[in-house]
């Protein structure tokens, strides 16, 4: 599966505790990250600074469902599962 153009879901919905360019404590769940551009593109895509989630982050249909909105939804409801109590 390829990502959706100006999705962006993987990018706002998750937590990353890596250091990200421009969030040095890396980025909370819900926020949408310093480095997505106005259209939903990420500005380090293939740049070493990328965190290594990110990296190793690959669309399914699972995770993105049948558009953006969904893609959302269900990444907040998996960081909600996952976070600590």
């Amino acid at each position: 599966m390829q990502c959706r153009a100006g999705c962006a879901a993987c990018c706002i919905a998750p937590s990353i505790s890596s250091a990200i360019p421009g969030m040095p404590a890396g980025k909370p769940a819900g926020i949408r990250c310093v480095q997505l551009t106005p259209e939903g593109r990420c500005r380090i895509f293939d740049r070493p600074e990328r965190p290594a989630v990110c990296s190793s982050l690959r669309p399914s249909s699972e995770m993105c469902g049948q558009n953006a909105g969904e893609a959302l939804q269900r990444l907040q409801q998996w960081e909600q599962q996952t976070a600590p109590a």
